[in-house]
C-alpha cells in the first residue's frame, strides 16, 4: 500500500458487516459502468456455474453452508466475483429453470488494512454490502468470530482468498493461508452444536486474464520506460537466437533479464553498503547470470531468493522479530508489528502532550519506512526465475514487466496501485468441485494434533485444486 500513514493513531477498529440491500442494489447498477472505466476487462466468461447454481438452491433449502475460496492475481479479483454471482448465477440459474430467492450475493472477508489506503468510504461499501474485516498479521479474535458466525448462521454463503493477498500471476498461486480451512472446520462444529445437519463445503473458484489484442508494443515501451527511469542505456545489441522465441520476443526477453539484473544488482548494493546484510548468493548467481539463458533465470532466482530474505531481515531486526516461517508469513508479522506501533493501543482515550505526540510520530513514521522493505518482498513473493521462459506467453511477459514496475514505483514513491493498462482483457472464471468440509470433521474432531494435519491436509487440497483451475493454454 501507499506510504500514506506517518503519524500514531489509536488502534484500528473492526469494520463490523452491516449489509444493506439497498446499498447493494445501487452498487449493482454502478458496476458495469465502473468496470469499464476503473479497469481493463472488456469480456467476462464462467463456467462451471450450474455448481453455484446447485449450492444456492441447496443452501436456500436449508442443506449446505459454502464458502467460495477464490483465486487472488489481481486487484480486479471482486468485479469479478461480484460479476459471477449477481450476472452470472441468475443466468444459468434461469436457464436450468432453477427457482432462487433474489438477491444472489455473498458476505466476504477483506483485508482491514484495504481501507488504509483505498479509502474510508471502501471500509463503509464493504460494510455495507456485508463483508467483515479481518487483520491479517495476528490473530484477530473480533474478525474471525464475525467470520464464524456469518459462515454458520447468515443470509448468505461466503466468500474469501486464500492466497491472502494479491500475487500478480495468472498462472502461479502462491501458497494458501490455513484460515479458510479453519472456518470451514468451524463451522461443522458450530452446526452441530446447534443440532442442525447442513453440510459444508468449500468451492474453488479460478480467475485467470488474457489480453484480448497481444501489447508486445505496450510491453516494449513500459520496458523502455523502465530502462530510463533505471539508467540503462538503450542499444543495437541482437538477441541471441532462440528455437523457443521469435526475434522480437527473444530480444524482450533479453531486456527483461537484463533490466531484472541491473535492479537485482541495485538492491544487493543498497542493502549491503547501507544496512550492512551479507548477501552469499551474489558471486554465484552473477556467475550463472553470463552463461546461457537457463541458468541466467537460475542465477536471478538465487539472488531474488537472497535479497528477499536480507529485506525480510532489514525489517524484523528493527521489530525485534524471529525470522520463522515462509515469506508470507514474515510478512504478515511484519505487517502487524508495523501497525502496532502506528494504530497503538495507549493511545486510546488519551490526550498526549506536544511533545508526546511528537515522539509517538516519530516511532510512526519509522516503522512505516520499516514497512517499506515488507511491501517490497510482498510484491516479488511468487516470483521465480523460470515464469517466461518456461512458456512465453504474452500474458507472462506482461506479469513480470509489471511487477518490476511496481519495484521502481515503490522505490521512488509513487503509488503503486496506479498500474498502467496494457490492453483489454478477457476474464475466464471456472467454478470447481465443492470439497467437503463435513466429511472430514471426523478425523479434526480426534485430537488436537489431527486437527492441525485435517487443517493442513485440507488447505492443501485446496491448494491443488486451485491449481488445477489454471488454463495453460496461451
Amino acid at each position: 500500500m501507499p506510504d500514506l500513514t506517518i503519524h500514531a493513531q489509536p488502534p484500528l477498529e473492526f469494520i463490523p458487516p452491516a449489509f444493506n440491500p439497498l446499498v447493494l442494489r445501487a452498487t449493482q447498477q454502478v458496476l458495469p459502468f465502473w468496470m469499464r472505466s476503473q479497469t481493463a476487462i472488456s469480456e467476462i466468461q464462467a463456467d462451471n456455474v450450474e455448481v453455484l447454481v446447485d449450492l444456492y438452491r441447496q443452501f436456500q433449502d436449508g442443506k449446505t453452508r459454502f464458502l467460495m475460496a477464490f483465486r487472488h492475481p489481481s486487484v480486479d479479483d471482486p468485479f469479478c466475483m461480484t460479476h459471477l454471482l449477481w450476472r452470472e448465477v441468475p443466468r444459468v440459474a434461469r436457464a436450468k429453470g432453477v427457482s432462487l430467492q433474489h438477491p444472489i450475493h455473498a458476505h466476504f472477508i477483506y483485508d482491514r488494512g484495504i481501507p488504509l489506503w483505498a479509502g474510508d468510504w471502501v471500509g463503509w461499501l464493504y460494510s455495507r454490502l456485508g463483508g467483515t474485516s479481518i487483520h491479517r498479521g495476528k490473530a484477530d479474535w473480533t474478525g474471525l468470530r464475525s467470520a464464524r458466525e456469518l459462515f454458520a448462521n447468515s443470509q448468505f454463503p461466503m466468500a474469501a482468498a486464500p492466497e491472502g493477498a494479491v500475487n500478480g500471476h495468472n498462472e502461479l498461486i502462491s501458497s494458501l493461508e490455513p484460515g479458510i480451512a479453519q472456518l470451514g472446520f468451524w463451522c461443522v462444529e458450530d452446526l452441530l452444536k446447534a443440532g442442525r445437519d447442513e453440510q459444508v463445503v468449500i468451492v474453488p473458484v479460478g480467475i485467470q486474464y488474457r489480453y484480448i489484442d497481444a501489447p508486445w508494443q505496450g510491453i516494449e515501451q513500459l520496458l523502455s520506460q523502465l530502462e530510463a527511469i533505471s539508467g540503462i542505456q538503450s542499444d543495437k545489441l541482437k538477441a541471441e537466437p532462440s528455437k523457443n522465441l521469435s526475434p522480437m520476443e527473444a530480444d524482450l526477453y533479453r531486456r527483461l533479464i537484463r533490466l531484472g539484473e541491473h535492479l537485482l544488482s541495485l538492491m544487493e548494493d543498497f542493502y549491503t553498503h547501507f544496512y550492512h546484510q551479507k548477501l552469499p548468493m551474489v558471486n554465484e548467481g552473477k556467475m550463472l547470470l553470463e552463461q546461457s539463458s537457463d541458468h541466467a533465470n537460475e542465477g536471478l532466482a538465487l539472488r531474488l531468493k537472497a535479497l528477499l530474505n536480507v529485506a525480510l531481515k532489514v525489517a524484523e531486526e528493527y521489530f525485534n522479530l524471529l525470522p520463522k516461517g515462509s515469506l508470507i508469513d514474515r510478512c504478515r508479522r511484519l505487517e502487524q508489528a508495523g501497525w502496532n506501533y502506528i494504530y497503538r493501543e495507549d493511545l486510546k482515550n488519551k490526550a498526549l502532550s506536544s511533545l508526546e505526540r511528537g515522539l509517538a510520530d516519530r516511532i510512526a513514521e519509522e516503522a512505516n519506512l520499516r514497512m517499506w522493505h515488507m511491501r517490497l518482498v510482498e510484491t516479488f513473493v511468487a516470483v521465480t526465475g523460470h515464469y517466461v521462459l518456461e512458456k512465453q506467453t504474452v500474458e507472462r511477459f506482461a506479469e513480470t514487466t509489471l511487477l518490476l514496475w511496481d519495484l521502481v514505483t515503490r522505490i521512488e514513491g509513487s503509488n503503486p496501485f496506479q498500474r498502467p493498462r496494457l490492453g483489454k482483457q478477457r476474464v475466464q472464471i471456472t467454478v470447481g468441485q465443492p470439497l467437503s468440509v463435513s466429511e472430514r470433521y471426523s478425523a479434526y474432531h480426534a485430537s488436537r494434533q489431527l486437527s492441525r494435519k485435517a487443517v493442513a491436509d485440507l488447505t492443501q487440497d485446496l491448494q491443488h485444486a486451485l491449481e488445477g483451475l489454471i488454463s495453460t493454454g496461451g
